[in-house]
């Protein structure tokens, strides 16, 4: 009888454990894996957001760079992390495009992480090269359907958000053009802006400099709404092309099985941070759009997005490796 009781207190003591190990957190710094080199954009983003949220919340974010095989070792690393809210992951839109170029992965996004947060998108610009008459989307889509196969688009390789864009944007002009990879955005700027390629979709920072030196055309914005930092640039769909906005996301994403309480608690510090001025205007320069979701409301976001990208991939005849 003495081992009987001794027995059940020890599971009650286990059933009341995660409860109060999720009531208590956080109790340690907290590590965010980002499954690539450092010095990205989305580095840049979450030291922004987060930097913020420790304050609130009590506790440091320690952000560790896991590159390799695309990013997908980083995020397996996560998935098989204990469910405790001390191992995070700093996730885009590269996750959705690893669905759509591996027949294969070593998790499920959907199934084996619960997100979190969104931090926000990043919309592209498409431009032009300067000096081929090329000044409007419609002049884009008039000299493509003139010269089949002739018009050229940039990328910075099969599955980057570049090479979606402009898959996703020839797909929906119906226009048969051709894809010319580039090993980074700089090589690929400079061939566009010596006329080599004809179109590009860029993040918008990088591409006002360009704009301003005359060096590439600005056509639309990849956005529903026009940007205020460039009302006088319509969106894509202002252009005829409703279904593509077309932006790139970040957010926060933890193990599955993580204590929802933990997400709520993170999802709240971080909806307040996106609400700061300072904060919204810094993710502002660096060409981010704050975008605040709720875990439910994310979760959504990301399987409509593996699936579309997925979509696209079949469309435009992009076989997927291993």
């Amino acid at each position: 009888m003495n081992l009987i009781r001794a027995t059940c207190a020890v599971f009650l003591l286990a059933a009341g454990a995660a409860p109060a190990a999720a009531q208590d957190w956080p109790a340690q710094r907290i590590v965010v894996v980002s499954p690539f080199g450092t010095g990205t954009t989305y580095d840049l983003v979450a030291h922004t957001v987060l930097d913020q949220v420790a304050h609130q919340i009590g506790q440091a974010f320690i952000l560790e760079n896991h590159p390799g095989g695309g990013g997908t070792i980083g995020v397996a690393s996560v998935v098989k992390a204990a469910p405790d809210g001390y191992t995070l992951l700093l996730g885009s839109s590269f996750m959705s495009f690893a669905a759509m170029l591996h027949k294969s992965l070593p998790y499920d996004m959907v199934r084996d992480l619960a997100p979190v947060a969104m931090f926000g998108e990043e919309p592209a610009m498409l431009v032009g090269a300067p000096n081929k008459g090329i000044n409007s989307v419609s002049d884009l889509v008039a000299a493509a359907r003139a010269h089949p196969g002739a018009i050229k688009f940039a990328s910075v390789g099969v599955g980057s958000a570049s090479f979606v864009a402009g898959e996703r944007f020839s797909l929906e002009a119906n226009i048969n053009v051709k894809h010319v990879p580039y090993p980074g955005p700089a090589e690929a700027l400079a061939d566009m802006a010596a006329g080599r390629v004809d179109f590009y979709f860029v993040p918008v920072t990088p591409a006002l400099p360009l704009i301003t030196q005359g060096k590439a055309v600005p056509l639309a914005v990849s956005t529903t709404k026009r940007l205020q930092s460039l009302t006088g640039l319509p969106t894509l769909a202002e252009t005829g092309y409703a279904s593509i906005p077309f932006l790139t996301w970040c957010g926060l994403m933890a193990p599955a099985k993580t204590p929802p309480t933990i997400i709520a608690k993170l999802n709240k510090a971080i909806g307040n941070t996106l609400d700061l001025p300072a904060i919204e205007n810094k993710l502002l320069q660096t060409g981010v759009l704050p975008a605040q979701l709720s875990p439910q409301q994310f979760q959504k976001f990301l399987a409509d997005d593996v699936n579309g990208i997925i979509k696209l991939g079949k469309e435009a005849h992009i076989e997927p490796v291993d």
